[in-house]
């Protein structure tokens, strides 16, 4: 999870914008609160958005301080709420076992950075486990499930996406009310599909150097990380898919005062994403946890 699900920042208002940066900011205040400053380096863009998801419809208290990012000036952030704790404690579990998958698709040299930056999160991560068991567990199986894809070379991209799908679909077993929790469900299990399927067909060249398993080059047989015209098409109406399925759950759901925001991501952040992902001009704009794959490259 790179940061690809982001509003289009350009096309909302200022106090859509500053409501953003306020959950955002707030997101990492729980973080450092909950696990320290280091746990705030896995905060992105995608992290804040599974903040706003399981957050009740009505916003919560603002509150103002100082911080590392602004020592001089105070921001306005989120209040820390029990959604933005529910949060706070998948992400960090999300993002150490990623780093932890790091160690073991490398040799022990190309695998210092992660074995250093999972030590690092690792109090925070048995923290984070203690207080969200079955989440962990979850984590884990579906992890364990994406390994045995690669290692078979699966090229089907449905089955690996939907390994990870089902992971992040977990992520919504905690809402308390039945029917937000079942549209958040569906929201999570196709954004967790579109998330793995964006972030393979962004790495297309890269493991077509490396050599490293992808999914979607297998599928389509695609030479050197290139698209042809066929299979491009076919590609992005799987990615629409996904858009409409997580818009069809969302017009089912409540969620009040970030309506604004998550239509304009739904509606057409995720599909800028998917077409500068395919046109090659994409670039991450915030660390976080990476798909579950072999050619990890960065860590948080």
């Amino acid at each position: 999870m790179y940061g690809y699900v982001r509003p289009p920042l350009e096309a909302l208002d200022e106090a859509e914008r500053l409501r953003f940066q306020q959950v955002y900011c707030g997101l990492c205040h729980t973080l450092g609160r909950r696990y320290g400053p280091a746990a705030r380096f896995i905060l992105n863009y995608d992290f804040t958005y599974l903040a706003i998801l399981l957050s009740a419809p009505d916003e919560g208290s603002i509150l103002h301080s100082r911080c590392i990012a602004s020592p001089h000036k105070k921001r306005s952030f989120l209040q820390s709420s029990p959604a933005m704790e529910l949060a706070a404690d998948e992400s960090v579990i999300l993002a150490y076992w990623q780093l932890r998958d790091g160690v073991e698709d490398h040799d022990w040299l190309h695998g210092a950075k992660y074995r250093a930056a999972s030590s690092v999160l690792e109090l925070a991560y048995r923290r984070a486990a203690r207080l969200r068991p079955d989440f962990d567990a979850a984590v884990k199986t579906q992890l364990s499930i994406l390994r045995q894809l690669e290692k078979a070379r699966c090229a089907s991209m449905d089955q690996a996406a939907d390994a990870f799908a089902v992971l992040l679909e977990r992520s919504a077993d905690q809402v308390e009310d039945v029917v937000q929790r079942r549209v958040l469900a569906q929201m999570l299990y196709h954004l967790g599909r579109w998330i793995y399927l964006i972030d393979a067909a962004d790495d297309l060249k890269k493991d077509a150097h490396s050599g490293n398993y992808n999914p979607v080059a297998l599928r389509f047989d695609l030479r050197d990380g290139i698209w042809t015209p066929e299979s491009r098409h076919l590609f992005a109406q799987s990615l629409d898919h996904s858009v409409r399925m997580i818009a069809t759950a969302y017009e089912l759901g409540n969620f009040g005062c970030w309506s604004k925001l998550l239509e304009s991501t739904i509606y057409s952040g995720l599909f800028q994403v998917g077409k500068a992902v395919l046109d090659g001009t994409f670039r991450p704009r915030a660390r976080g946890i990476e798909r579950k794959r072999k050619n990890v490259e960065e860590s948080t």
